[in-house]
C-alpha cells in the first residue's frame, strides 16, 4: 500500500509536521519524568492542540462531509476531559468514564459518517463489523473484564468497564480499517487516522492488562499509545488530504481481499483459541465460547452469500453496461446488432414485413459541441434521446452508437416505415432546451432495410452499413432529409472515401494552391484587395472543384489543417507584394475561414503568430465568414470573434443575404463588412425587387458604418447598377477569375492607377 504525502500547498505541509514533531517532542517530555508541571505542560499540548485540529483544519480545507467532523472534535473533547477527571476523582471512577464512553460513541458515529459518505456501507461490510465485534467483545469480556471483576475492593463496573475499553477500540479500528478497503493508496490522512485508532487498541490494551493483575497505575510509558494517538489524530486533520477522506470511493469495495481476511481471520480462529486456553474453567465460559463461535460462522456463512449476492448483481451491472449507452441509458451498437440479427432470423425473407434499420445524424451537432462544449452537447444528446424514445413504437429499439449517431430496428411493412420518419422528423420540430436557450436542430436519417424478396444471408452489420451510407447520402442533400438504400450509393460513397484520401495527401504533399480574384474600386477599377481562394488540381483526376472537396475537408475533419495551410500561404504572398511594391499599403487580402474554425478558442492566438511571422498588420487581413456563424454561434464563437477584432482584422459576412440577414446579428457582432451574394446582382439591370433588394442592403451597411462589396460582377450593367445604389466595391469576372499570384502582380501591378481598368477579356454586355 503506498501512502501518498503529495500535498497541495507548502503552508498545508509545514502546519501537519510542525505539528507532529510538536506531539512527539511532547510525548517524550512527559515520560522523562522532569516533573508535575513538564508532564502537565506537555500533557496540553497534545490534548489542547488536537481538540483545536479537529475543529478548525477541516473547516479550513472545507473536508467533507462536514457534519462529520464536529463529532470528531467532540470525541476529542470528551476523551480530554475524561483523563483530566480520573486522577481527580479515584473515590468516583466511573465519573471519568461518563466522558471516555461517550467520546467512542461520537468517534463510532465520525466513522460511520465518513464511511456513509463514500459509499463504503455495504452489507458484508456491515457483517465484518458483527463479527469483530462478536470476537472481540468475547476476547476481552473472558481475557480482561472477567478476570477483571473477579478483583476485592474495587467496584464491578469500574472493572468491567477497564475491560472493555480494548473492545471499543477494536471497533472504531475495524471502522477505520473500512475505510481503506476502496483506496488504492492511503493519502496521509487516512494513514495517520487509522494509526492513532490502532494505538489507542495498544494502550487500552496495556490498561486492561495491568487492570488484570489488580493495579490502576503504572509507568507514564503506558500513556505513551495515547498521546502519539492524539497526535496523530491531529496530524490526520491537519494534513490537507483531509479533503480526501470523505470523497466518494473510486475503487470498488472487494468482498474478499487480503486486507478484509486481516479482520475476519483473526475473528474466525479468536473461539477456537479461547475454546483450548480459557474454556476448561467453567461450563459457562465453554457456552458462551460456543454461542459466539456458532454466531460467528453463521455471520460468515450469511457473509459469504452476500458477496456472492454482490458479485451477481455486479456482473448483472457489467453486463448492462457493456449492453447499454452510459450517457444515455439506451441500448448501444452491441445489443443492437444483436436484436437485428434476431429481427432477420424470425421475419421471413418474403412477403411485406421486412427488417428496418435507420440511421440518425444530428445535425448541426458538432457545431453545438464545438461552440458550447461538451457538457452542452451531452445535454443535447439526452433531450433527443427522450423525444426519440417517445417517438418508436413499443416493440422498436434505440440505440445509441455515436457522439450524435443513434440506430432504430424495426419491423414491418414501408407505410411503417416511412410513418415512422415522420415521427422522428416531428420530434425535431420543436426547439431543443440547451443551457439558458433553445436550439433547433434537424437530424439526416439513413434507411436500409432486408431485400423482402427472399434473398438470403443478409447479416446485422450489412444493414448498418448501407444505412449509414444512405444517412451520408441525405447529409449531401441538406439538412433534415431521408434516403433509402440503392446499391448505387455504394460507388459514391467509395468515390468519397477515396477523395478524402486524396486530400489527405494532398495537404501532406503540397498539391494545393491559391488563386486571388481582385476586389475593386467601382467608380475607378482600381484594386483595392484579393480574395484568396483555394485550387486542387489532383495529378490524375485534373482540377476538383472547391464545392467537391470542401465539403469532404469538412465532414473528414481536414478544414482546420486545410484553413491552416491558405492563410499561411496567402499571408505569404501578400508580406511579398507589399514588400516588393505590388501593392500599396491600403491593399487588404481576403481569406475564407470556416465556423469550425471559428469555434476553436486558439484561433485568434494562431492567427496573430501568422501575422508577425509574416510581418502583414492585422489591418491589411479580412476574415469572411458565413451568416450561419453569427446565427448558430456559441459563446465560444462570439469570444473568438471579438479577438480577432481587437487584433486589428476586419471581418466579412460573405454571401449576405441568403440566409440569417438580421440587423441584430450584425450588431451584435464585431462585423466590419457585408458581401453582397452574387444572386442578388445578377438579376440587376433587368428590373425586378433585385435593387431594391441591394439599396437596402447599402442603406443598412451605411447606418453600421460597414463596407459592402457586390460578388459576381460579370457585366458593366451590373456594376453601373451597383455604383448607381452607392456599392464602392465589387468582385466578379468583369474585372477577372481568380489567377495565381505570378499572374496577379504582372496585370494588377502595372495597371494599379489606371482609371476605370477593366480585365481584358471580360465580357461586355
Amino acid at each position: 500500500m503506498t501512502v501518498l504525502t503529495t500535498a497541495p500547498s507548502t503552508r498545508g505541509r509545514r502546519w501537519w509536521l510542525l505539528f507532529g514533531v510538536a506531539g512527539v517532542l511532547a510525548t517524550v517530555l512527559y515520560t522523562v519524568n522532569l516533573g508535575a508541571a513538564v508532564s502537565t505542560a506537555a500533557f496540553a499540548v497534545i490534548g489542547i492542540g488536537t481538540v483545536w485540529a479537529l475543529f478548525a483544519a477541516p473547516r479550513r480545507f472545507r473536508a467533507e462531509p462536514r457534519k462529520a467532523w464536529p463529532f470528531m472534535g467532540a470525541a476529542g473533547i470528551f476523551f480530554l476531559v475524561g483523563v483530566v477527571v480520573r486522577p481527580a476523582v479515584e473515590s468516583r471512577p466511573l465519573l471519568a468514564d461518563a466522558f471516555t464512553i461517550p467520546g467512542y460513541v461520537l468517534l463510532g458515529l465520525f466513522f460511520v459518517m465518513l464511511l456513509r459518505a463514500r459509499g463504503s456501507i455495504e452489507r458484508h461490510a456491515l457483517l465484518d463489523g458483527l463479527m469483530v465485534c462478536l470476537a472481540g467483545g468475547l476476547a476481552s469480556a473472558l481475557l480482561l473484564a472477567a478476570p477483571a471483576a473477579a478483583i476485592e475492593g474495587r467496584p464491578q463496573l469500574v472493572s468491567v468497564l477497564a475491560g472493555l475499553y480494548p473492545l471499543f477500540d477494536v471497533v472504531l479500528l475495524a471502522l477505520g480499517i473500512n475505510l481503506t478497503f476502496t483506496a488504492r493508496t492511503w493519502p496521509v490522512s487516512l494513514a495517520a487516522l487509522v494509526a492513532g485508532m490502532a494505538l489507542m487498541v495498544v494502550g487500552d490494551l496495556a490498561y486492561a492488562i495491568i487492570g488484570v493483575s489488580g493495579r490502576t497505575y503504572a509507568s507514564p510509558l503506558l500513556d505513551v499509545p495515547f498521546l502519539l494517538a492524539y497526535t496523530l489524530l491531529g496530524v490526520s486533520a491537519l494534513h490537507p488530504s483531509v479533503v480526501e477522506l470523505g470523497r466518494a470511493a473510486r475503487h470498488p469495495v472487494q468482498a474478499w481481499s487480503w486486507r478484509r481476511m486481516l479482520l475476519l481471520v483473526p475473528s474466525v480462529i479468536t473461539p477456537f483459541v479461547l475454546l483450548v486456553t480459557v474454556g476448561g474453567r467453567s461450563v459457562e465460559y465453554r457456552m458462551l465460547i460456543g454461542a459466539c463461535g456458532i454466531a460467528i460462522v453463521a455471520l460468515l456463512l450469511l457473509r459469504a452469500v452476500s458477496a456472492v449476492q454482490a458479485q451477481v448483481a455486479a456482473q448483472l451491472h457489467s453486463e448492462h453496461q457493456a449492453m447499454h449507452d452510459p450517457l444515455t441509458g439506451l441500448p448501444n451498437r452491441r445489443m443492437i446488432s444483436a436484436e437485428i440479427e434476431r429481427l432477420l432470423a424470425a421475419t421471413p425473407p418474403e412477403g411485406t414485413r421486412r427488417v428496418w434499420v435507420y440511421f440518425l445524424d444530428l445535425d448541426g451537432f458538432k457545431w453545438v459541441n464545438d461552440s458550447w462544449g461538451h457538457d452542452t452537447g451531452d445535454q443535447l444528446v439526452i433531450e433527443v434521446a427522450l423525444r426519440l424514445r417517445s417517438a418508436v413504437p413499443a416493440g422498436t429499439m434505440l440505440a445509441r452508437v455515436g457522439g450524435d449517431e443513434f440506430l432504430i430496428a424495426s419491423v414491418g411493412d414501408e407505410q411503417a416505415a416511412l410513418r415512422l420518419v415522420e415521427d422522428i422528423h416531428r420530434c425535431f420540430a420543436r426547439p431543443l432546451p440547451v443551457r439558458d436557450t433553445e436550439v433547433v436542430i434537424s437530424a439526416s436519417i439513413g434507411i436500409a432495410h432486408a431485400p423482402g424478396d427472399g434473398t438470403p444471408a443478409v447479416t446485422a452489420e450489412a444493414l448498418q452499413r448501407d444505412a449509414d451510407t444512405a444517412m451520408y447520402r441525405s447529409k449531401a442533400e441538406g439538412p433534415g432529409r431521408a434516403t433509402i438504400f440503392d446499391t448505387s450509393m455504394h460507388d459514391r460513397v467509395r468515390e468519397r472515401i477515396e477523395l478524402e484520401g486524396a486530400l489527405r495527401t494532398a495537404l501532406a504533399e503540397n498539391q494545393l494552391s491559391v488563386v486571388y480574384q481582385p476586389i475593386v474600386r467601382m467608380e475607378t477599377g482600381r484594386p483595392v484587395g484579393a480574395e484568396a481562394l483555394v485550387r486542387w488540381n489532383h495529378p490524375e483526376r485534373g482540377p476538383i472543384p472547391p464545392m467537391t472537396f470542401v465539403p469532404v475537408a469538412e465532414d473528414a475533419g481536414l478544414i482546420g489543417p486545410l484553413g491552416d495551410w491558405v492563410r499561411n500561404e496567402a499571408l505569404g504572398q501578400l508580406s511579398r507584394w507589399r514588400a516588393d511594391g505590388t501593392v500599396g499599403a491600403d491593399f487588404y487580402l481576403s481569406i475564407n475561414v470556416s465556423p469550425r474554425q471559428l469555434s476553436q478558442a486558439e484561433l485568434p492566438m494562431v492567427v496573430s503568430g501568422e501575422l508577425m511571422t509574416h510581418g502583414v498588420p492585422a489591418s491589411a487581413v479580412a476574415l469572411e465568414m458565413t451568416e450561419s456563424v453569427m446565427a448558430d454561434g456559441g459563446s465560444v464563437t462570439a469570444k473568438v470573434l471579438f479577438e480577432l477584432r481587437e487584433l486589428g482584422v476586419q471581418l466579412l459576412v460573405d454571401d449576405f443575404g441568403t440566409g440569417f440577414s438580421a440587423l441584430g446579428y450584425l450588431r451584435k457582432f464585431p462585423v466590419t463588412g457585408v458581401k453582397i451574394d452574387r444572386s442578388f446582382v445578377s438579376g440587376l439591370g433587368e428590373g425586378g425587387e433585385d435593387e431594391e433588394i441591394v439599396r437596402a442592403v447599402v442603406a443598412m451597411g451605411r447606418a453600421l458604418g460597414l463596407s459592402i462589396v457586390a460578388e459576381g460582377v460579370e457585366t458593366r450593367v451590373q456594376r453601373d447598377a451597383l455604383a448607381a445604389v452607392g456599392v464602392t466595391q465589387g468582385q466578379g469576372w468583369l474585372w477577372g477569375p481568380g489567377v495565381p499570384a505570378g499572374d496577379f502582380a504582372s496585370h494588377w501591378s502595372a495597371r494599379q492607377h489606371a482609371s476605370g481598368a477593366e480585365r481584358l477579356g471580360a465580357r461586355n454586355t
